[in-house]
């Protein structure tokens, strides 16, 4: 058989067949390649360039997400509605702002999405650590939604990039410095509410900066600044002092495997005489309700 296949008349007969073949291929390579040149300015939208992490989750990851928050907030349909609104949101933003929003885009979409239907009792909302403001100003859009009248506070040491004790951070993905004038161009997107928003520089820890935003009681605390367990420690600590009853405080990065100070300090703030019940984990975040 294998000196009939190799014969010069068998090669004649089956060169027509191996010729098709081969131009069968050649013809589904060069579509290929046609499709993949029309997808990459689609994946520009999605993947990690120029942000450093892409913004494509696996559906499995949205079914999560969508799990987690049906149970905190006891409504999967506004979980999935809300999820669905802030996943677009957390890509628009991106595309039109300055820098980006820090974070997974589980975490991301899951505090955009979470805060609202948690339905804090006002709408003067604190975030310690903000990047580069967008992920506030995303949070201002979500809260409108939800027919609220979101009123947001910022403090933030906008040193030039993101600060953590215990790390050396280098440039930023995007290549912009973590700058006051970006973060004010970022929070120019949403609206009126946004511009209207108060940005104090500087630390949390600083006496001086807390006595300049305490001068009300907050509906939602996002505690996104020193991860480190003292830092938490702190800012746990002053969030028992300025958040409303039935307020939302957000414990960023909660369980993270690189951050586990977040948890060490929620764990021995919890063991004290707190006000703070939790009410469960959402991605990478932690959401406790002030009595």
């Amino acid at each position: 058989m294998r000196t009939i296949l190799t014969s010069r008349v068998a090669r004649s007969v089956l060169r027509p067949v191996a010729d098709l073949i081969d131009q069968r291929i050649e013809r589904r390579v060069r579509e290929l390649d046609k499709l993949r040149n029309r997808q990459r300015p689609v994946e520009l939208l999605f993947d990690g360039t120029g942000r450093g992490v892409s913004r494509l989750p696996a559906q499995v990851h949205l079914d999560r997400l969508v799990g987690e928050l049906a149970r905190i907030s006891g409504d999967r349909a506004a979980a999935e509605r809300n999820v669905a609104q802030s996943f677009r949101l957390l890509i628009a933003m991106e595309a039109l702002g300055v820098g980006r929003i820090a974070g997974g885009t589980m975490n991301i979409c899951g505090k955009l999405s979470a805060v609202p239907l948690l339905d804090p009792p006002n709408d003067e909302i604190l975030e310690i650590g903000t990047l580069y403001g967008l992920f506030g100003a995303a949070l201002i859009r979500m809260m409108e939604r939800a027919g609220r009248d979101p009123h947001l506070t910022i403090v933030d040491p906008l040193a030039g990039l993101q600060l953590q004790p215990g790390t050396t951070e280098g440039a930023d993905p995007t290549g912009t410095p973590v700058r006051g004038p970006a973060v004010r161009t970022n929070l120019a997107l949403a609206g009126a509410a946004g511009t209207a928003a108060r940005v104090q520089q500087g630390f949390s820890e600083d006496p001086e900066v807390r006595a300049l935003v305490s001068d009300r009681s907050y509906g939602v605390i996002i505690v996104d600044g020193d991860h480190s367990a003292p830092g938490v420690a702190a800012d746990l600590e002053w969030a028992e002092q300025i958040i409303a009853p039935g307020g939302i405080v957000v414990l960023d990065d909660f369980g993270h495997k690189k951050w586990p100070g977040i948890k060490e300090a929620f764990e021995k703030h919890m063991a004290t005489d707190t006000r703070l019940r939790f009410l469960g984990q959402v991605a990478n975040s932690g959401y406790l309700r002030a009595e």
